[in-house]
């Protein structure tokens, strides 16, 4: 299915033959444990949990991708009923071209059509700096439990590491 389309940008469900060229793209950007899995998870996320796993192309390119889970189980919001986004990504060659905030669109009008809230985890290191502008930007606002790691609340003073798994949720409301 096509969600959005203009001159240069097209936004779609991921196809399962459309893996191989992202996992390619993310290694030569040089983003390190890239597998095909977590692409063949989505796919199956899709089927099993009705995900809807969008891809951005720029001019026949891929160039991002982001996923929609209606009624998340995960996070800081899971089981409310509400939408989470999950895996946003715009690849590095791709950036400030708009592919993101289109990306971004199209997640939150699938959303809408399900809750009137929807909620994702940003990381907190330095490479999630971007995508933590474009979030506040955009309206999300912090959850107020403070940060997660590893899936669960991350406790005053407990040690973690700021690697991918520590992330802060943010909201917004749709509608």
């Amino acid at each position: 299915m096509i969600y959005y389309e203009d001159n240069a940008v097209l936004i779609r469900d991921l196809e399962e033959n459309d893996i191989g060229a992202i996992v390619a793209e993310e290694i030569a950007q040089g983003w390190s444990g890239v597998s095909a899995d977590k692409f063949e998870m989505r796919l199956k996320h899709r089927d099993e949990l009705g995900a809807v796993v969008l891809m951005a192309e720029y001019f026949g390119q891929p160039a991002g991708y982001v996923n929609v889970y209606p009624n998340s189980e995960w996070g800081a919001f899971g089981g409310s009923g509400y939408c989470e986004i999950v895996d946003f990504a715009v690849l590095e060659k791709f950036r400030r071209k708009g592919i993101g905030s289109k990306l971004m669109d199209v997640a939150e009008e699938i959303a809408a059509e399900y809750s009137d809230t929807v909620y994702l985890g940003v990381g907190l290191h330095s490479g999630y700096g971007s995508a933590q502008r474009m979030y506040f930007r955009r309206g999300y606002i912090p959850d107020g439990k403070g940060v997660w790691y590893k899936d669960k609340i991350c406790e005053p003073y407990a040690e973690c590491v700021n690697d991918d798994e520590l992330n802060l949720y943010l909201s917004k409301k749709l509608k």
